[in-house]
């Protein structure tokens, strides 16, 4: 199996963890795995991205321009910032749920993502998910990088299973987080099911 898959978001949403997750599952199940992280000015809401290339054919941890199966992104900004990686056929998964930067709040310029969400489904396939609406049964959109996983794994474009992703939840999220991200992967493969 060969994948390239793109995670994209902004400083605090979860990126990093959702990468090593996918790539630990990917290890798992038995693939070659590259991964790579190009955070910016992070922790104060910059760009972060995940780059995650299984099997033989990735020799580098970095994803080329154009070759994206699949681009996952928690903000509607990234996914448009980071399209140029997708592949043509490939499927970009996004939050519609934008972060405003701060120089919005400053300036308020009216940013609520809605453009963005109409270029991509102009410009790509594209499975838009309501983030804050799928994590209110958790209390909290800091779930949405698991959630956003289940969807990835339920349309079957990753070509990893629920029960091995759900694994490496198990080991890798600290103790009292494991059922609560259990339940938002779940919730996100039942989306992405929809779309199998």
């Amino acid at each position: 199996m060969n994948k390239d898959i793109l995670i994209c978001g902004v400083g605090g949403q979860g990126t990093v963890l959702a990468s090593k997750l996918l790539a630990s599952a990917a290890m798992k199940e038995g693939n070659l795995v590259h991964s790579a992280e190009t955070i910016g000015m992070a922790q104060r809401g910059g760009s972060v991205t995940s780059h995650v290339r299984i099997g033989e054919e990735a020799w580098s941890p970095m994803i080329p321009e154009g070759h994206a199966d699949v681009l996952l992104s928690f903000e509607p900004a990234e996914a448009v910032r980071n399209l140029r990686y997708l592949k043509k056929d490939g499927l970009v998964i996004v939050n519609s749920v934008p972060v405003k930067p701060v120089t919005e709040s400053l300036q308020d310029s009216g940013y609520d993502g809605t453009e963005m969400i109409s270029y991509l489904q102009k410009k790509c396939h594209c499975i838009v998910v309501d983030g804050q609406k799928l994590c209110e049964p958790f209390g909290s959109t800091r779930y949405f990088n698991v959630a956003v996983l289940g969807v990835a794994v339920g349309t079957g474009r990753l070509g990893l299973s629920e029960d091995t992703l759900l694994s490496e939840i198990t080991e890798r999220v600290p103790e009292r987080f494991v059922e609560t991200n259990k339940e938002a992967f779940m919730a996100g493969f039942r989306i992405g099911n929809e779309y199998r």
